[in-house]
């Protein structure tokens, strides 16, 4: 086995580029379909065809591990059939699909496991039925306002340069009284949002950690310093901005690590970020499923995934985590919520969970 797939990827400070493209036929019927196809033959990809955006069976690769890695940088272009979202607690009411699958390699990621044997990206090219049932969400809630989440399943921001699908729906929402758009990243390439006319209605989100977890746990994505640097243009381009402590991990160190992240925000952020600035905290925890994947996928991985030392916890989907025990969860919430507000008076944590 090759030692590369065992090392961490390389930090990815570039956009996102795959080594494969597949189509469904049927996309290529869509303006967005034909628009990504001329972008691959441009950049010279190899393009494939396949029935369906949820089966792509003939992946190269001699290894799991190889075929893993090689279905990370696989793109694949397809029309959303199932238009019924899935709700988005706490974030929002409604989870609105963008896209499906992550180019990082973040060794606690949930799509691990909802992913499964699917780790490639797909990217829908019918946004337009997509923002059709985001309008019949929003009208069946009247008077009511209704949030939409558009990152449960991807990191919609490193991918839109090839979709340009984040900005239709920010410029959509903007448009909607009653209709809100949230998203997170870890990446820097802000720069084709920073023009949408978002009228303040969508909240601009980036996933922050302490140094230790970044460097050891978030390879293939945008540094630290990078994310903060492009907040501060979201910030300037007037969309509500907000940050992501996750997944919180007691480590060695972890008061400072902490205490550090928050002195560096408050340092680089203009003041114009922090009027409006909000915080959700998410405690790292995990399954018995993802245990086994993440070790399979990252056998060299860090992260302390001991079930002896954590606290048993049934989901609402029936199936049991592991997260800190309550001493523990209970120093995290405290200490970095005293930091938040200390820096951030102004500002609110919208969770701790």
């Amino acid at each position: 086995m090759s030692t590369e797939l065992l090392a961490p990827p390389i930090r990815q400070t570039q956009v996102f580029v795959p080594e494969l493209v597949y189509f469904e036929p049927d996309a290529l019927e869509y303006p967005k379909g034909q628009r990504i196809h001329e972008w691959a033959t441009r950049e010279g990809l190899p393009i494939r065809m396949t029935t369906s955006h949820n089966r792509i069976t003939n992946l190269p690769g001699d290894s799991e591990l190889e075929k893993y890695r090689i279905a990370k940088r696989t793109l694949v272009v397809g029309i959303r059939k199932t238009l019924k979202f899935d709700t988005s607690k706490p974030s929002a009411e409604y989870a609105i699909p963008v896209a499906t699958g992550c180019m990082a390699h973040c060794h606690y990621c949930y799509l691990q496991t909802t992913l499964g044997a699917k780790p490639y990206i797909r990217v829908y090219v019918n946004t337009d039925d997509i923002l059709a049932q985001a309008q019949t969400y929003i009208e069946e809630r009247a008077p009511e306002i209704t949030r939409f989440e558009a990152a449960c399943t991807s990191d919609p921001v490193g991918l839109e340069h090839i979709s340009g699908s984040l900005k239709e729906y920010i410029e959509f929402m903007g448009k909607q009284p009653l209709g809100r758009l949230r998203f997170v990243t870890k990446f820097h390439h802000v720069e084709p949002l920073l023009d949408a006319k978002h009228n303040g209605h969508t909240r601009f989100r980036f996933s922050v950690n302490a140094d230790y977890v970044i460097k050891n746990f978030e390879p293939a994505t945008s540094s630290f310093h990078e994310r903060i640097a492009a907040a501060s243009k979201v910030a300037r381009a007037g969309y509500p901005l907000g940050f992501i402590i996750a997944p919180i991990i007691w480590h060695e160190g972890w008061e400072e690590g902490y205490a550090e992240l928050l002195h560096q925000l408050k340092e680089a952020l203009p003041r114009e970020a922090t009027s409006n600035l909000t915080f959700e905290l998410i405690q790292h925890r995990f399954t018995k499923t993802a245990k086994t994947v993440i070790e399979r996928r990252y056998p060299k991985t860090k992260l302390e995934m001991d079930e002896a030392k954590r606290k048993y916890k049934w989901g609402r989907w029936g199936q049991g985590k592991y997260v800190y025990p309550d001493e523990q969860a209970n120093a995290l919430r405290e200490f970095i919520t005293e930091r938040i507000f200390t820096h951030f008076p102004e500002s609110k944590i919208d969770y701790f969970t």
